[in-house]
């Protein structure tokens, strides 16, 4: 069986972007990547009503939101951590902390409906209306938990704590 005209291509062409996408609403490269491929599946289901005159990326995107969204309201979430860790490597203390990794570092710390509502507000740039009409929940949701993500971004002991001290220090 062949892929639909353009799905190809499509996938080919957002498909880094779309893991990206799905890393920052699961806080897990690995989960980011199932995300996006469970998505994908859907959007091939719809493919011949989104292509070429619907807007497969943005569909998929919705998706993928309510879906990270859905998990959050899950009690449980698959993984059973183990009482004691496996040997790890020891970190080298010379590798670089870009910003990227920290951000994403401070997110996985959020519970996951915090961190769904603040990528949608400020990765995909998206209203609080616009937030609650594609989560199914009321705006004041969704500014309750953008609040409550951004205390907790802020609080002294948090991972960018560092980062909004010198924001707010008078230079």
């Amino acid at each position: 069986m062949t892929a639909p005209d353009g799905f190809a291509e499509f996938v080919a062409n957002r498909y880094p972007s779309l893991v990206r996408y799905g890393t920052l609403l699961t806080g897990d490269r690995g989960h980011g990547e199932d995300l996006t491929q469970d998505a994908l599946v859907k959007t091939y289901r719809k493919w011949p009503g989104l292509h070429p005159h619907g807007d497969p990326e943005s569909y998929t995107r919705r998706i993928m939101a309510r879906a990270a969204w859905r998990a959050a309201r899950r009690l449980w979430h698959r993984e059973i951590p183990a009482a004691t860790l496996p040997d790890e490597p020891t970190a080298d203390p010379y590798t670089p902390r870009d910003t990227a990794h920290v951000v994403l570092e401070a997110l996985r710390q959020l519970p996951a409906a915090q961190r769904v509502v603040l990528v949608l507000r400020y990765w995909a740039g998206l209203t609080e209306q616009e937030i609650a009409a594609q989560l199914g929940c009321s705006p004041g949701t969704v500014k309750s938990r953008a609040s409550r993500a951004l205390s907790t971004l802020r609080s002294t002991d948090g991972p960018l704590a560092d980062a909004f001290t010198l924001l707010n220090s008078p230079r």
